[in-house]
């Protein structure tokens, strides 16, 4: 019998590490059709031999699921608001503070955090951790090359000062690169970090479902320290956010103020 659709998501949910149930199925139907479609596949038994034998076939894939997009200051009124408020704040509450940056693409949003750090002269109070899910682009991001439309927010002063440009290119400096440490990790099945004073996951939970995001963000409640905050992407708004243990500081900014309520049922989005 052949692989139907499901049981092809299933085998290639076991092979990537990853619930595809837990995207959202319209996107996610489409995405994985696109590749079928583009890499003339007749059938789902011959679209799952290829993820298993063609490792370039399967990277583009795995590319799929991500859409990986970022930039420097990206939204600059939120990085403003890091640098003028949020972090001074975290600074004084604690001689160190821990940072991830989830789902961090290209790097470009962890490396934005470390430049503000390295201006609030305050770089060496701060651990900054980045994760994604596609090695990939993990090493595209360590290596801190970019392209001028992925630092056209940055204020001038400071691209001047922690880029070297080449033609198109901007390399970034070292001493701003040696600042993030970068790892795989998966936010639907690996251990999250623990006792962090910030978190920033932005324009990633927007492609899972609305259950999936609920118990993410119950995860990263539970995460943070006590008057830790989470940055959200600006699509992507905590409509419980009360019921997770947050409150609503500004715009994108959640700050943890208790534990998530055990009466909130994140399947229901309601109380049980």
């Amino acid at each position: 019998m052949p692989l139907t659709y499901q049981e092809f998501k299933k085998e290639v949910s076991q092979l990537c590490g990853t619930d595809l149930s837990l995207y959202k199925s319209q996107q996610m139907d489409r995405r994985i059709h696109s590749l079928m479609s583009l890499w003339g596949i007749a059938d789902y038994d011959q679209y799952l031999k290829e993820l298993k034998t063609n490792a370039h076939r399967y990277q583009e894939f795995v590319k799929k699921l991500t859409i990986n997009v970022s930039e420097f200051f990206r939204n600059p009124d939120r990085f403003m608001e890091l640098w003028e408020k949020i972090v001074p704040e975290l600074l004084k509450a604690s001689r160190k503070i821990k940072i991830w940056s989830a789902g961090c693409s290209n790097g470009a949003e962890p490396y934005s955090i470390a430049i503000i750090l390295q201006e609030l002269q305050a770089s060496t109070q701060a651990e900054i951790i980045a994760t994604d899910i596609d090695q990939v682009v993990l090493e595209k991001a360590k290596k801190g090359v970019y392209l001028r439309h992925e630092v056209k927010s940055l204020p001038p002063e400071l691209l001047k000062k922690y880029f070297r440009q080449e033609e198109e290119l901007f390399f970034l400096g070292d001493s701003i690169k040696k600042k993030v440490i970068f790892k795989r990790h998966n936010l639907l099945c690996d251990p999250f970090p623990q006792e962090l004073d910030l978190i920033s996951c932005r324009n990633v939970v927007i492609y899972f479902t609305e259950e999936a995001k609920n118990k993410l963000y119950m995860k990263f409640n539970q995460s943070l320290r006590m008057g830790g905050y989470f940055l959200a992407g600006g699509t992507e708004p905590l409509l419980y956010y009360k019921q997770v243990g947050f409150e609503n500081v500004s715009p994108s900014f959640y700050k943890k103020f208790g534990a998530p309520d055990p009466h909130w049922d994140p399947s229901q989005r309601s109380f049980t």
